[in-house]
C-alpha cells in the first residue's frame, strides 16, 4: 500500500478541557464487582407493551416505511416515560441500558424494527450510519474478513473494545442494538467504562496518560466522499463539556498509520496497547448474552463495547441478526453531521 499525505486533522478545530489529574468519580466509575445484577435493566412494562400493540394494529392496516414513523403519530405516553428513564440512566447513571424486551413471538421482524425505531426516536434522533446515508443497519456476518472498507460488525470476527464511528466525524451519542436472532455459539457482548479504565491508567501508568489525549491516526474505512482524506487524526481521549470521552478503535489506529506510511511513536504505541490490556481485564467488563427481543443502548462517548467471535446456524433465517441505530442530538442527519 502506498503512503498517503492527505489526512483530516480534526484536532485542529476541536476545543477540549484540561486533562484530569485526579481519579474520576460518579456512577460511570464501575466494574464487575460494583455493578448490581439489575443495573441498566429496564423492563418493558404492561402499559408500554399495550401501546406498542396498538401501534402494530395501526401499522398492519396502514403500512408505512419505518423511517417515516414519528412518535407523535401514536399514543406513547408509557413508552415515553420508559425511554425518559433510559435517558437518565445513560446520562447520569451507569451509561448503558437493556430494554427487556420486545415480544418477538407476537411481532414480525418488521414490526419489531418499527417498535424499536419508535422507542429510539423517543430517546434521541437516529442519524445516518454510513456515508451513503443508511439509517437502519442490519448487523450480520457477510462472509468477508474485516479490513479497509469491511466493517468488523458485518463479520463473525472477534472485536476489540471500541466506540462506533471513532474513525470519522460526528460519532453517535448512543449506539442501540436490537437482537432479532442470536448466534448458534459465541457472540458474547461486553461493555467497559472508560472512566474506570482511565482511573486505572492514572494510577498504574501516569506517564502514559497525556499521550492518550494527543492525536492518533485512524483509517476512515472508505466511509467518505471519493476525494476526501482517507485518514483522520484525533485523540483517543478528550474532555468535552466537563466529561471524559473516548473515541477508540485499536484496529483502525493500526491501519491508519499503515495507510499514512507513518510509524506510530513508541509512547503512542505503549499507551494504546496498555489501554487495550487494561480494558480486557475481566473485572472491568460487564458481559451478557444478547437475547431475542432485547434492546441494548450504550453511551458511545464513555463506554466501549465489543463481542466475541461467533458461529452461525446453517439456515439463513437462523443466522445471527442484530439491528443497529445511531442516535445523535447535534449536527445534521448526514453521516458527517
Amino acid at each position: 500500500m502506498h503512503a498517503i499525505s492527505n489526512v483530516l486533522n480534526e484536532g485542529a478545530h476541536c476545543e477540549t478541557g484540561a486533562i484530569p489529574r485526579a481519579p474520576l468519580q460518579g456512577p460511570m466509575v464501575w466494574d464487575r464487582s460494583t455493578l448490581r445484577p439489575d443495573d441498566g435493566i429496564v423492563p418493558l412494562d404492561d402499559a408500554a407493551r399495550a401501546e406498542l400493540d396498538a401501534v402494530m394494529h395501526t401499522l398492519r392496516a396502514n403500512p408505512l416505511p419505518i423511517e417515516f414513523l414519528e412518535p407523535s403519530m401514536f399514543r406513547l405516553e408509557a413508552c415515553k416515560a420508559m425511554m425518559d428513564r433510559c435517558r437518565g440512566i445513560l446520562e447520569e447513571g451507569v451509561g448503558f441500558v437493556i430494554v427487556d424486551r420486545l415480544p418477538l413471538d407476537d411481532y414480525s421482524k418488521a414490526e419489531a424494527k418499527a417498535a424499536y425505531w419508535l422507542l429510539a426516536r423517543l430517546l434521541s434522533r437516529p442519524v445516518a450510519q454510513s456515508w451513503d446515508g443508511k439509517m437502519i443497519y442490519d448487523v450480520r456476518d457477510m462472509g468477508k474478513p474485516p479490513g479497509n472498507g469491511v466493517r468488523p460488525d458485518v463479520t463473525n470476527a472477534e472485536q476489540n473494545f471500541h466506540t462506533d464511528n471513532s474513525y470519522n466525524l460526528c460519532p453517535p451519542d448512543y449506539v442501540a442494538l436490537l437482537c432479532l436472532q442470536p448466534a448458534k455459539e459465541g457472540g458474547i457482548s461486553s461493555i467497559v467504562s472508560f472512566h474506570s479504565v482511565f482511573n486505572a491508567m492514572l494510577e498504574r501508568h501516569p506517564g502514559l496518560v497525556d499521550r492518550l489525549f494527543a492525536p492518533y491516526l485512524f483509517d476512515r474505512q472508505k466511509e467518505h466522499a471519493p476525494d476526501a482524506p482517507p485518514v483522520i487524526s484525533h485523540p483517543l481521549m478528550q474532555v468535552q463539556d466537563g466529561r471524559l470521552t473516548c473515541r477508540l478503535s485499536h484496529r483502525h489506529v493500526i491501519a491508519g498509520y499503515k495507510m499514512a506510511g507513518i510509524e506510530l511513536d513508541s509512547l503512542g504505541e505503549t499507551a494504546l496497547e496498555t489501554l487495550e490490556e487494561i480494558m480486557l481485564e475481566p473485572h472491568f467488563c460487564r458481559e451478557f448474552f444478547f437475547e431475542p427481543g432485547q434492546i441494548q443502548i450504550v453511551d458511545n462517548r464513555r463506554l466501549g463495547h465489543r463481542r466475541t467471535h461467533f458461529i452461525d446456524y446453517d439456515e439463513p433465517e437462523r443466522k445471527r441478526h442484530l439491528v443497529r441505530l445511531w442516535l445523535r442530538r447535534a449536527g445534521r442527519l448526514f453521516y458527517n453531521g
